[in-house]
Protein backbone atom coordinates (compact mmCIF):
# COMPACT_ATOMS: atom_id res chain seq x y z
CA UNK A 1 0.00 0.00 0.00
CA UNK A 2 2.93 2.52 0.73
CA UNK A 3 3.69 3.21 -2.82
CA UNK A 4 -0.05 4.01 -3.70
CA UNK A 5 -0.74 6.62 -1.32
CA UNK A 6 3.10 8.44 -1.23
CA UNK A 7 1.22 10.84 -3.27
CA UNK A 8 -0.34 14.19 -1.63
CA UNK A 9 -3.71 14.04 -0.09
CA UNK A 10 -3.98 10.64 1.31
CA UNK A 11 -4.92 10.39 5.06
CA UNK A 12 -4.15 7.22 7.35
CA UNK A 13 -7.12 6.04 9.19
CA UNK A 14 -7.56 2.99 11.74
CA UNK A 15 -9.50 -0.39 11.01
CA UNK A 16 -9.57 -2.04 14.43
CA UNK A 17 -9.82 -5.56 14.86
CA UNK A 18 -12.35 -7.40 17.74
CA UNK A 19 -12.65 -10.36 19.76
CA UNK A 20 -16.13 -11.89 20.66
CA UNK A 21 -15.39 -12.55 24.70
CA UNK A 22 -18.54 -14.61 24.31
CA UNK A 23 -21.24 -15.92 21.78
CA UNK A 24 -24.38 -17.41 22.42
CA UNK A 25 -27.54 -17.99 20.23
CA UNK A 26 -31.26 -17.62 21.70
CA UNK A 27 -33.03 -18.52 19.05
CA UNK A 28 -34.39 -17.54 15.79
CA UNK A 29 -36.44 -14.30 14.15
CA UNK A 30 -39.28 -14.67 11.71
CA UNK A 31 -36.95 -13.49 9.13
CA UNK A 32 -34.36 -15.93 9.68
CA UNK A 33 -31.38 -13.93 11.56
CA UNK A 34 -30.33 -15.43 14.70
CA UNK A 35 -31.08 -13.55 18.32
CA UNK A 36 -27.19 -13.19 19.93
CA UNK A 37 -26.05 -12.07 23.02
CA UNK A 38 -22.10 -11.26 23.14
CA UNK A 39 -19.42 -9.20 24.83
CA UNK A 40 -17.54 -7.22 22.04
CA UNK A 41 -13.46 -6.46 23.26
CA UNK A 42 -11.80 -4.32 20.41
CA UNK A 43 -8.05 -4.17 20.19
CA UNK A 44 -5.63 -1.63 19.63
CA UNK A 45 -4.02 -3.87 16.44
CA UNK A 46 -6.20 -4.15 12.65
CA UNK A 47 -6.24 -2.95 9.16
CA UNK A 48 -5.20 0.24 8.13
CA UNK A 49 -6.83 2.80 5.71
CA UNK A 50 -5.67 5.36 3.95
CA UNK A 51 -8.33 7.89 1.96
CA UNK A 52 -7.50 10.23 -0.57
CA UNK A 53 -10.80 12.67 -1.86
CA UNK A 54 -11.77 12.75 -5.35
CA UNK A 55 -13.67 15.78 -6.94
CA UNK A 56 -15.36 13.44 -9.99
CA UNK A 57 -17.52 11.32 -7.33
CA UNK A 58 -15.98 8.19 -8.29
CA UNK A 59 -15.02 5.54 -5.52
CA UNK A 60 -12.32 3.25 -6.32
CA UNK A 61 -10.15 0.89 -4.49
CA UNK A 62 -6.97 1.11 -5.18
CA UNK A 63 -5.65 -1.73 -3.01
CA UNK A 64 -6.86 -3.59 -0.97
CA UNK A 65 -7.83 -8.05 -0.84
CA UNK A 66 -7.13 -9.36 -4.14
CA UNK A 67 -9.46 -12.10 -3.51
CA UNK A 68 -12.82 -9.76 -3.01
CA UNK A 69 -13.87 -7.88 -6.18
CA UNK A 70 -13.41 -4.26 -5.40
CA UNK A 71 -17.62 -3.77 -6.16
CA UNK A 72 -18.26 -6.36 -3.23
CA UNK A 73 -15.23 -4.88 -0.48
CA UNK A 74 -17.46 -3.54 2.26
CA UNK A 75 -15.00 -0.39 2.41
CA UNK A 76 -16.08 -0.30 -1.22
CA UNK A 77 -19.81 -0.74 -0.59
CA UNK A 78 -19.83 1.61 2.47
CA UNK A 79 -18.43 4.51 0.58
CA UNK A 80 -21.02 4.44 -2.38
CA UNK A 81 -23.81 3.83 0.78
CA UNK A 82 -22.70 7.51 2.40
CA UNK A 83 -22.60 9.16 -0.39
CA UNK A 84 -25.82 7.72 -1.85
CA UNK A 85 -27.91 8.89 1.76
CA UNK A 86 -26.01 12.29 1.92
CA UNK A 87 -26.36 13.28 -1.52
CA UNK A 88 -22.67 14.15 -1.64
CA UNK A 89 -20.94 14.76 -4.68
CA UNK A 90 -17.35 13.99 -3.84
CA UNK A 91 -15.41 11.05 -4.23
CA UNK A 92 -12.61 9.07 -3.07
CA UNK A 93 -9.63 6.43 -3.50
CA UNK A 94 -9.76 3.47 -0.68
CA UNK A 95 -6.50 1.83 -0.42
CA UNK A 96 -6.54 -1.10 2.35
CA UNK A 97 -3.65 -2.51 4.23
CA UNK A 98 -4.95 -5.97 5.09
CA UNK A 99 -3.60 -7.45 8.90
CA UNK A 100 -6.57 -9.26 9.65
CA UNK A 101 -7.06 -12.72 8.08
CA UNK A 102 -10.30 -12.90 6.17
CA UNK A 103 -13.07 -15.53 7.60
CA UNK A 104 -11.43 -15.70 11.08
CA UNK A 105 -14.45 -14.22 13.15
CA UNK A 106 -12.15 -10.74 13.74
CA UNK A 107 -14.00 -8.34 12.30
CA UNK A 108 -11.93 -7.28 9.57
CA UNK A 109 -14.41 -6.25 6.43
CA UNK A 110 -16.66 -4.47 8.85
CA UNK A 111 -14.30 -2.35 10.47
CA UNK A 112 -12.93 -1.20 7.25
CA UNK A 113 -16.87 -0.53 6.41
CA UNK A 114 -16.97 1.39 9.67
CA UNK A 115 -13.59 3.47 8.94
CA UNK A 116 -15.15 4.28 6.06
CA UNK A 117 -18.20 5.81 6.85
CA UNK A 118 -16.39 7.09 9.73
CA UNK A 119 -13.35 9.03 8.14
CA UNK A 120 -15.55 9.92 4.79
CA UNK A 121 -18.01 11.60 7.37
CA UNK A 122 -15.06 13.60 8.01
CA UNK A 123 -12.91 14.69 5.10
CA UNK A 124 -16.30 15.31 3.15
CA UNK A 125 -17.66 16.78 5.83
CA UNK A 126 -21.00 15.31 5.79
CA UNK A 127 -21.49 15.56 9.58
CA UNK A 128 -23.93 12.72 10.45
CA UNK A 129 -23.98 11.87 14.09
CA UNK A 130 -22.84 8.77 15.31
CA UNK A 131 -26.15 7.08 15.22
CA UNK A 132 -26.98 7.89 11.40
CA UNK A 133 -23.47 6.13 10.77
CA UNK A 134 -24.32 3.40 13.24
CA UNK A 135 -28.03 2.79 11.70
CA UNK A 136 -25.74 2.87 7.83
CA UNK A 137 -23.29 0.44 9.05
CA UNK A 138 -26.10 -2.06 10.14
CA UNK A 139 -27.10 -1.90 6.46
CA UNK A 140 -23.49 -3.05 5.52
CA UNK A 141 -23.01 -5.97 8.47
CA UNK A 142 -24.38 -6.33 11.97
CA UNK A 143 -20.99 -5.55 13.54
CA UNK A 144 -20.05 -2.79 11.86
CA UNK A 145 -21.92 -0.34 14.25
CA UNK A 146 -19.48 -1.56 17.23
CA UNK A 147 -16.99 -0.45 14.99
CA UNK A 148 -18.94 2.97 14.38
CA UNK A 149 -19.65 3.70 18.24
CA UNK A 150 -16.15 2.68 18.82
CA UNK A 151 -16.90 1.30 22.20
CA UNK A 152 -16.41 -2.03 23.82
CA UNK A 153 -19.65 -3.24 24.45
CA UNK A 154 -22.64 -5.69 25.17
CA UNK A 155 -24.31 -6.77 22.27
CA UNK A 156 -27.50 -8.57 21.81
CA UNK A 157 -30.82 -8.48 18.92
CA UNK A 158 -28.58 -9.46 16.04
CA UNK A 159 -25.59 -7.57 17.24
CA UNK A 160 -26.91 -4.18 16.60
CA UNK A 161 -28.45 -3.10 20.26
CA UNK A 162 -25.28 -2.04 21.85
CA UNK A 163 -23.94 -1.43 25.43
CA UNK A 164 -21.16 0.23 25.62
CA UNK A 165 -19.15 -1.47 28.66
CA UNK A 166 -15.50 -1.08 30.57
CA UNK A 167 -13.86 -4.10 30.15
CA UNK A 168 -10.46 -4.90 32.32
CA UNK A 169 -6.67 -4.42 30.64
CA UNK A 170 -5.97 -7.18 28.97
CA UNK A 171 -3.29 -9.03 26.02
CA UNK A 172 -4.69 -11.62 23.77
CA UNK A 173 -2.36 -14.23 21.97
CA UNK A 174 -4.64 -14.66 18.77
CA UNK A 175 -4.11 -17.48 16.03
CA UNK A 176 -5.09 -17.51 12.59
CA UNK A 177 -5.45 -21.90 11.94
CA UNK A 178 -5.37 -20.54 8.04
CA UNK A 179 -9.21 -21.53 7.92
CA UNK A 180 -11.82 -19.10 5.90
CA UNK A 181 -15.11 -19.85 7.77
CA UNK A 182 -17.87 -18.90 5.58
CA UNK A 183 -20.43 -17.70 8.14
CA UNK A 184 -23.57 -18.34 6.16
CA UNK A 185 -22.84 -22.16 5.89
CA UNK A 186 -21.67 -21.85 9.63
CA UNK A 187 -25.04 -19.98 10.86
CA UNK A 188 -26.92 -22.84 8.40
CA UNK A 189 -25.05 -25.76 10.49
CA UNK A 190 -27.62 -28.20 11.00
CA UNK A 191 -25.91 -29.47 14.54
CA UNK A 192 -25.81 -25.77 15.58
CA UNK A 193 -27.61 -24.56 19.02
CA UNK A 194 -29.48 -22.47 18.35
CA UNK A 195 -31.53 -22.34 22.32
CA UNK A 196 -28.87 -21.25 24.61
CA UNK A 197 -29.61 -20.02 27.69
CA UNK A 198 -29.99 -15.92 28.02
CA UNK A 199 -27.10 -14.50 30.22
CA UNK A 200 -26.92 -10.69 32.18
CA UNK A 201 -24.50 -8.42 31.14
CA UNK A 202 -23.54 -8.36 34.94
CA UNK A 203 -21.93 -11.68 34.70
CA UNK A 204 -20.86 -11.27 31.40
CA UNK A 205 -18.38 -8.38 32.72
CA UNK A 206 -17.71 -10.41 36.47
CA UNK A 207 -16.38 -13.21 33.87
CA UNK A 208 -18.86 -15.72 34.86
CA UNK A 209 -19.91 -16.44 30.94
CA UNK A 210 -17.79 -17.88 29.05
CA UNK A 211 -17.93 -20.35 25.53
CA UNK A 212 -18.68 -19.53 21.49
CA UNK A 213 -21.46 -21.39 20.81
CA UNK A 214 -20.04 -22.08 17.26
CA UNK A 215 -17.02 -23.69 18.60
CA UNK A 216 -18.65 -27.21 18.80
CA UNK A 217 -19.36 -26.92 14.75
CA UNK A 218 -15.86 -25.69 14.26
CA UNK A 219 -13.88 -28.58 15.95
CA UNK A 220 -16.20 -31.33 14.32
CA UNK A 221 -15.82 -29.62 10.92
CA UNK A 222 -12.26 -28.16 11.56
CA UNK A 223 -9.04 -30.40 12.56
CA UNK A 224 -7.13 -26.90 12.18
CA UNK A 225 -8.94 -25.09 14.73
CA UNK A 226 -9.23 -27.98 16.91
CA UNK A 227 -5.72 -28.28 16.61
CA UNK A 228 -5.23 -24.35 17.52
CA UNK A 229 -7.53 -24.45 20.60
CA UNK A 230 -6.13 -27.66 21.76
CA UNK A 231 -2.74 -25.59 21.77
CA UNK A 232 -4.17 -23.00 23.29
CA UNK A 233 -5.55 -24.39 26.12
CA UNK A 234 -2.35 -25.40 27.61
CA UNK A 235 -2.49 -21.30 28.49
CA UNK A 236 -5.86 -20.68 29.39
CA UNK A 237 -9.55 -20.86 28.49
CA UNK A 238 -9.23 -20.69 25.04
CA UNK A 239 -11.88 -19.89 22.60
CA UNK A 240 -12.61 -18.91 18.76
CA UNK A 241 -13.99 -15.60 18.18
CA UNK A 242 -17.10 -14.27 16.09
CA UNK A 243 -18.40 -17.06 13.20
CA UNK A 244 -14.73 -17.49 12.01
CA UNK A 245 -11.84 -19.96 12.25
CA UNK A 246 -10.00 -17.32 14.83
CA UNK A 247 -8.50 -18.60 18.13
CA UNK A 248 -7.32 -16.77 21.23
CA UNK A 249 -6.94 -16.36 24.78
CA UNK A 250 -6.29 -14.15 26.71
CA UNK A 251 -3.81 -12.93 29.73
CA UNK A 252 -2.95 -10.34 32.51
CA UNK A 253 0.20 -8.95 30.76
CA UNK A 254 1.58 -8.45 27.30
CA UNK A 255 4.85 -10.55 28.21
CA UNK A 256 2.53 -13.30 29.58
CA UNK A 257 1.17 -13.12 25.73
CA UNK A 258 4.44 -13.04 25.00
CA UNK A 259 6.15 -15.80 26.47
CA UNK A 260 2.91 -18.20 25.53
CA UNK A 261 3.72 -17.12 21.79
CA UNK A 262 7.30 -18.00 21.81
CA UNK A 263 5.98 -21.38 23.29
CA UNK A 264 4.41 -22.09 19.99
CA UNK A 265 7.09 -22.31 18.48
CA UNK A 266 6.02 -20.74 14.76
CA UNK A 267 3.55 -23.47 14.46
CA UNK A 268 0.57 -21.07 13.26
CA UNK A 269 0.49 -17.25 12.33
CA UNK A 270 -0.17 -15.82 15.53
CA UNK A 271 0.86 -12.77 17.48
CA UNK A 272 -0.22 -10.54 20.23
CA UNK A 273 -2.70 -7.93 20.70
CA UNK A 274 -3.50 -5.72 23.58
CA UNK A 275 -7.54 -4.89 24.56
CA UNK A 276 -8.33 -1.60 23.91
CA UNK A 277 -9.93 0.77 25.98
CA UNK A 278 -11.99 2.16 22.87
CA UNK A 279 -11.58 2.28 19.45
CA UNK A 280 -8.04 4.04 17.89
CA UNK A 281 -10.52 5.44 15.22
CA UNK A 282 -12.81 7.03 17.64
CA UNK A 283 -9.00 8.59 18.96
CA UNK A 284 -8.18 9.64 15.53
CA UNK A 285 -11.70 11.36 14.76
CA UNK A 286 -11.88 13.49 18.42
CA UNK A 287 -8.29 14.20 18.16
CA UNK A 288 -8.55 15.87 14.61
CA UNK A 289 -11.86 17.55 15.96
Amino acid sequence: MNGCVAAAGWSRWPAPAKLNLFLRILGRREDGYHRLQTLFQILDWGDEIALRVRSDGAIMRVAGNDAVPAESDLAVRAARLLQHETGFRLGCEIAIDKRIPMGGGFGGGSSNAATVLVALNHLWQTNLRVDRLAELGLRLGADVPVFVRGDNAWAEGIGERLSAVALPSRAYLLVDPGVHVATAALFAAPELTRDSAPTTIRDALAGAVAGNVFEPVLRQREPAIAAALDALSAFGSARVTGSGGGCFVGFDSREQAQAALAALGGRWRAWVALGAARSPLRDRVEHLS
